[in-house]
């Protein structure tokens, strides 16, 4: 199989972007220059020049948002120990919860939610016999 290394989402704000992710799930935002473009690189785990340390883990970035592109907004899921807790802290940074919380049978608690850029984002509380590596 092709695992997924890295993700990109879209941004209207760089700055707030940065916020959010930075309060609600402890990331490491940088803001890199206009000779990138303005990207936001979003280190969501210890990593080194060979990148993540931990096997399966990733990280990404967030690139400018196209006006004219409504259909760019990809989706990624987050692992969290606690969904409760996840779901406090997205509130607290900005975030939107949608839907109700379901329980994936062999999988975990997971929920939808709005970051404060409108990007549809899961958050995943892993059951213990589906647990993700972290």
């Amino acid at each position: 199989m092709n695992p997924v290394v890295h993700f990109e989402m879209p941004a209207e704000d760089k700055e707030r972007v940065s916020k959010f992710y930075k309060n609600a799930f402890g990331w490491d935002m940088q803001i890199m220059g206009a000779e990138y473009g303005e990207y936001v690189l979003a280190m969501t785990t210890e990593s080194d020049e060979k990148g993540p340390k931990k096997p399966g883990a990733i990280n990404g970035g967030f690139f400018k948002k196209q006006k004219d592109n409504p259909k760019e907004c990809p989706h990624v899921v987050i692992s969290v120990d606690d969904l409760k807790e996840g779901i406090k802290a997205v509130e607290e940074a900005g975030g939107e919860i949608v839907g109700e919380q379901m329980d994936i049978p062999g999988v975990g608690l997971y929920v939808s939610f709005l970051d404060t850029e409108g990007n549809s984002v899961g958050m995943l509380q892993p059951s213990s016999r589906g647990r993700m590596e972290k």
